[in-house]
């Protein structure tokens, strides 16, 4: 039975459900792509870290001239670390339809696991704002217009 935290919001109706038009959607818009995790993502950090780590030092810019050194190396490792593996992952892409065929999913449970997915992930993210709401107001003082006849300057 659904939550009343989980009801639709007002406006929106049962059959207007954004998730059955996303498993709609998932032949043309659904992507697979490939990740790097665990020990290939720290490999690669620690690579371009001595990398990084070579190239300044040769230079001129090591830990005597510059002591925060360190913390620049290792948040631009990160960087590019996160930009060979994103762009490794954009090149490798499966379509729903190569998943099901390689799985050899002829019944289609890939679509409803992820229709699941989807609709517990919307609904979670629906109550987590609602939650938020009651600050809101507050939070968007900043950007309420200003009240009439009130002068440029205290704006």
């Amino acid at each position: 039975m659904p939550r009343k935290e989980d009801r639709p919001l007002p406006g929106r109706q049962e059959q207007d459900d954004v998730t059955s038009d996303l498993v709609r959607l998932m032949p043309r818009d659904l992507v697979f792509t490939m990740r790097f995790l665990g020990e290939s993502q720290n490999l690669l950090q620690r690579h371009f870290q001595g990398f990084m780590e070579a190239e300044m030092a040769a230079a001129g810019m090591t830990q005597e001239t510059h002591p925060m050194i360190h913390a620049f190396i290792e948040r631009h490792a990160l960087l590019m670390r996160d930009f060979v593996f994103s762009g490794v992952a954009l090149t490798r892409q499966f379509r729903v339809e190569e998943i099901e065929r390689l799985i050899g999913d002829s019944t289609s449970l890939l679509r409803v696991d992820i229709w699941d997915q989807l609709k517990g992930h919307i609904a979670m993210a629906e109550r987590q704002f609602r939650s938020q709401v009651p600050g809101l107001p507050q939070l968007l003082s900043g950007l309420a217009a200003p009240a009439a006849g009130t002068p440029p300057g205290d704006r």
